[in-house]
């Protein structure tokens, strides 16, 4: 059992916010499969604040769903602690995730994400302002080691969250400029373990199956995992982690008959989320290719599936599939997704030069529009 707060986890398992994947539908899938902490897509606190609508339609949770994980995106000290403030007047969520770990251009050439924990006093302001306006909430971090090896943040992070009375502390073990490149170090996150003794910190990086949540947690001392592109066209994965867990070894190896019976209903879910067939049918094509990862689909036939514009369309294409195709085992485990490192970050002018500089981004690195 992990404790965040005043909740309680079992199994010790996060499902990582994700754009454009970990909204109501998947989400559903995931908790039917399994336990954890469900997170809903990153949303911006300044679009929170300001009330914008599809920041309002990205933070609606099932009627059962209990705890509601909802992760705030912000710069600005000011707007971050009115945001948890609302958060918790108005019973929009049980807990609050702040990112500091994205590392997409869009977001730290302005200064967020995964570049903002290099300056230090303003990190500190805003853990202080979202901890003092929660209302008791549990608020945590989830990061990455620092911008690129020369400037690692990840050890100070994680020393100033335990200090400002965060609850839990998520690492993503890779730099911002390996982006999703190359190996996670997973010795980071036992670094950080050791030097956060107080409260919980969670791994995250190179989970794609439930032996590896085992591995990184005797590897690393860590309380618990973060799953992210391991789940994508997997939600069964988090069945495969509540058993692991749990000390038992069953692991899913669904059929390709059962995975397009999964693939379909997410697709269904997708669509009544949405309130559009046609469009909710247009948002899950980028799902199909992870679905089918590791089975033998001719590439014709996944061009068709994804090129489906109704529900029907997309069925009758899925029956032509051989269902009794077995689960094809290691070929569909491993990277989901865009990996590549990148060959530099993208930062505002001058952010290297003083670390200790309190100057709060420009309000543009808040792009209400976007929902982060």
């Amino acid at each position: 059992m992990v404790k965040v707060g005043t909740l309680e986890v079992w199994p010790p398992v996060v499902l990582a916010p994700m754009a454009g994947i970990t909204n109501i539908a998947f989400r559903t899938l995931c908790r039917e499969q399994g336990g954890g902490l469900f997170v809903c897509e990153m949303i911006t606190s300044r679009a929170l604040v300001e009330r914008n609508p599809l920041t309002f339609e990205m933070i609606r949770f099932g009627a059962g769903e209990r705890p509601r994980s909802l992760q705030l995106y912000g710069v600005d000290p000011v707007v971050i602690g009115r945001a948890a403030r609302m958060i918790a007047e108005e019973d929009l969520a049980d807990h609050i995730d702040l990112n500091f770990g994205c590392p997409v251009p869009k977001v730290t050439r302005r200064g967020g994400g995964s570049a903002l924990p290099y300056k230090r006093k303003l990190l500190r302001e805003i853990l202080r302002q979202a901890v003092a306006n929660a209302g008791g909430l549990p608020v945590t971090m989830k990061m990455r080691k620092g911008i690129d090896d020369d400037h690692l943040t990840y050890l100070d992070a994680g020393r100033m969250a335990a200090e400002e009375g965060l609850a839990a502390v998520a690492l993503h073990a890779r730099t911002a400029k390996q982006h999703y490149g190359g190996n996670a170090d997973w010795d980071a996150i036992k670094r950080l373990r050791d030097a956060v003794p107080d409260i919980p910190v969670l791994g995250n990086g190179d989970i794609w199956t439930a032996d590896d949540a085992l591995r990184m947690v005797a590897q690393t001392g860590c309380d618990g995992v973060v799953v992210g592109r391991g789940c994508l066209g997997r939600p069964w994965l988090f069945r495969d982690l509540e058993n692991a867990f749990n000390g038992v070894e069953d692991r899913a190896q669904p059929t390709l008959g059962e995975v397009t019976r999964t693939l379909l209903r997410h697709a269904e879910l997708l669509c009544e989320v949405i309130g559009s067939e046609r469009y909710g049918v247009a948002d899950f094509r980028k799902h199909i290719g992870w679905y089918l990862k590791g089975f033998v689909v001719g590439a014709e036939t996944r061009r068709l599936l994804a090129l489906s514009n109704g529900l029907a369309e997309l069925e009758d294409r899925l029956a032509d599939l051989d269902h009794d195709q077995p689960w094809p085992g290691e070929a569909a485990d491993g990277p989901r997704g865009k990996s590549g490192e990148r060959q530099k970050v993208m930062l505002p002018h001058g952010w290297l030069d003083d670390p200790d500089e309190l100057t709060v981004p420009s309000p543009d690195a808040e792009d209400t529009t976007s929902g982060g």
